[in-house]
């Protein structure tokens, strides 16, 4: 990773590049801290204090906006609206034939879905804006108001004020992802998620030494801190290591291409491999999975909790057990349902077929689909498993070691080496073009 920063580096077109995209992470963090009128950041600071402890929702939410979100910041919402508005559109390219029809229109039709997911990120930034909105103000902290103006025309216009400036975020952080696509390096609403919880790890850090300090001058925790910090860090990169090998994990399946004549020539037939990663759906089930669980608790943030919702909310509850097994189940048909959506056997091999290419052993057409489908069913579980155990195995082992301030999260680090690995392999496939361009040349 390093060789290849240093190659890109001296590549005058891809240290521009580079440079474009640092600058616009900067002006990302810059917006991250500049924050929402009207708010009394005193009450806000003790109310996000007291809940986030307790709260996957906020911790979600606050981890990927950077910290911005606990300090109802102009990113609070950070790039979530976007990202809801990008997989509605892909499971509405599914449902609509209006919308698959775009989809196979090439660049124009390309021009008008980012146009339609322009206006739904809006539209989502507006809803959720508000939902922010109503959390701050029907809570406070030690009876102070969150939201310092909440009758009459001076809270009307507070609200109007706060949601607005909600929406022009989300608006301004898609603004900024696709100029990143455009002048920078990798994907640029990827790219501003690694930036946000990459902003976290000085405060974990920091926590990691607040605790080798207490062990050193705490004789009754010595052994405990000196022993939990280092499992913490060897769990840690354990799991980064798990993630770039199962990244990098494919099934291949041997496709054999017969001969052909072209002109007066023919051409040997040529073997090569159709590849099925095993993480064929990323980290989308993950995120599919926790935004269902996290309802029920978004909805007790307004309407509290009472009776038999209280009992659902118990059940439900961040890490107990009925929660690890409905996230399991979830995870697991969330992996088999997006791949079904995005990767569709018929028409590969439709597309072998008019290609020329067969697997051996196996009749062109339907034959060549249902084996497909059945090797994508086991390599679908395989990486629907892994992205379980990733996801469920940071809480069971901060249950076994409580350290308050230090925490996993499954989902924050596929995302740190996934947009890492992606935007490594953009750098080496840019310098390479680049090199055989100029050698050409």
């Amino acid at each position: 990773m390093i060789k290849t920063l240093r190659q890109a580096w001296k590549t005058g077109d891809l240290k521009q590049r580079l440079l474009y995209t640092v600058m616009i992470i900067i002006v990302f963090r810059l917006g991250s801290i500049i924050p929402v009128p009207f708010l009394n950041t005193e009450a806000l600071k003790g109310f996000m204090g007291g809940m986030s402890g307790g709260s996957s929702l906020l911790q979600y939410f606050d981890t990927l906006s950077g910290g911005a979100f606990a300090q109802a910041t102009l990113f609070a919402l950070s790039v979530q609206p976007n990202i809801n508005a990008s997989i509605i559109m892909q499971l509405m390219g599914v449902a609509l034939p209006y919308l698959e029809s775009l989809q196979k229109e090439g660049e124009q039709g390309r021009k008008k879905i980012t146009a339609i997911t322009r206006v739904l990120t809006i539209i989502l930034g507006i809803s959720q804006g508000f939902g922010y909105y109503m959390l701050l103000r029907s809570n406070g902290y030690n009876g102070s108001s969150i939201i310092k103006y909440t009758t009459g025309w001076e809270g009307l216009f507070a609200a109007v004020v706060i949601i607005s400036v909600f929406a022009a975020g989300t608006a301004l952080m898609m603004w900024l992802g696709e100029r990143i696509n455009e002048n920078g390096i990798g994907n640029g609403v990827s790219i501003l998620m690694f930036a946000g919880i990459v902003s976290r790890m000085p405060a974990l850090l920091k926590n990691m030494g607040v605790y080798l300090y207490f062990a050193a001058t705490d004789p009754a925790n010595f052994w405990v801190y000196y022993i939990y910090v280092p499992v913490f860090l060897l769990v840690f990169l354990g799991m980064m290591w798990l993630i770039v090998f199962m990244n990098d994990a494919e099934r291949r399946i041997p496709i054999l291409y017969a001969k052909r004549v072209v002109g007066r020539r023919m051409y040997d037939g040529q073997s090569s491999h159709l590849p099925l990663k095993i993480g064929l759906a990323g980290v989308m089930p993950i995120i599919f999975a926790g935004s269902l669980l996290m309802i029920p608790s978004m909805i007790s943030l307004f309407v509290g909790s009472n009776g038999i919702w209280k009992a659902i909310l118990e059940a439900l509850s961040f890490g107990s057990w009925i929660y690890n097994v409905v996230y399991f189940a979830l995870i697991i048909m969330f992996a088999y349902f997006y791949v079904s959506i995005s990767y569709d056997p018929l028409e590969i091999s439709n597309n072998l077929r008019q290609s020329g290419g067969a697997i051996p052993g196996i009749r062109a057409g339907k034959p060549t689909a249902d084996y497909l489908s059945r090797v994508l069913a086991k390599v679908i579980l395989m990486g629907a498993l892994f992205l379980a155990f990733i996801a469920i195995f940071p809480m069971l082992f901060m249950q076994l070691i409580p350290m308050a301030g230090l925490s996993l999260s499954g989902t924050s680090i596929i995302i740190l080496v996934g947009v890492a690995l992606e935007t490594v392999k953009i750098l080496q496939s840019q310098t390479m073009m680049r090199v055989y361009k100029g050698f050409l040349d």
